[in-house]
C-alpha cells in the first residue's frame, strides 16, 4: 500500500487544488494533505491576509473525497521527516528552498518525488486579484 504525501496552504481554494489532490491520490492508496499552520505563516509572512483559519482550511480539504488524512505542519522540510509516506506529490509552483531541501531528502531516502503539473486558468493569486476588483 503506497501512501502519497503533498503540501500546501489551501487558503483559497480551488478548482487546482482539488485536481491536485485527485492526482496525487492516483498515485497510491492513501493521501495524507498537509496544510500550513496559519500562525506560521504570519510568523514569517506578516501581514499576509489569510480568509480562512487553520482549523477551516483543514476542514475543507478533509471533506475532499480524494484526501484521506489531514496534518497541520510549520516547516516542509522539517515536517516531512516526521509523516510515514511513500511518494511526495508536489505542485510544479513550489520550489523555494524548503521544498527544494524536502526533495532532496525525499530523494536520499529513496522516497519517490512526482510533481504536478498545475491547473492552466487558475490559482490563488489570480482569485485574490479577482476579488479585488469586485
Amino acid at each position: 500500500m503506497a501512501t502519497v504525501l503533498t503540501f500546501g496552504v489551501y487558503d483559497m481554494l480551488h478548482i487546482g487544488h482539488i485536481l491536485l489532490f485527485k492526482r496525487a491520490k492516483e498515485l497510491g492508496d492513501k493521501l495524507i494533505v498537509a496544510v500550513q499552520d496559519g500562525d506560521y505563516i504570519q510568523k514569517y509572512k506578516p501581514g499576509t491576509s489569510m480568509v480562512y483559519s487553520t482549523e477551516e482550511r483543514v476542514y475543507m480539504v478533509s471533506s475532499i473525497r480524494f484526501v484521506d488524512e489531514v496534518v497541520v505542519y510549520k516547516d516542509v522540510d522539517v515536517d516531512i521527516r516526521k509523516i510515514d509516506f511513500d511518494i511526495f506529490a508536489k505542485g510544479g509552483d513550489q520550489c523555494h528552498a524548503g521544498f527544494q531541501r524536502a526533495t532532496k531528502g525525499c530523494e536520499e531516502q529513496g522516497k519517490k518525488v512526482v510533481t504536478i503539473p498545475r491547473t492552466e486558468g487558475i490559482s490563488s493569486t489570480m482569485l485574490r486579484d479577482y476579488s479585488k476588483t469586485r
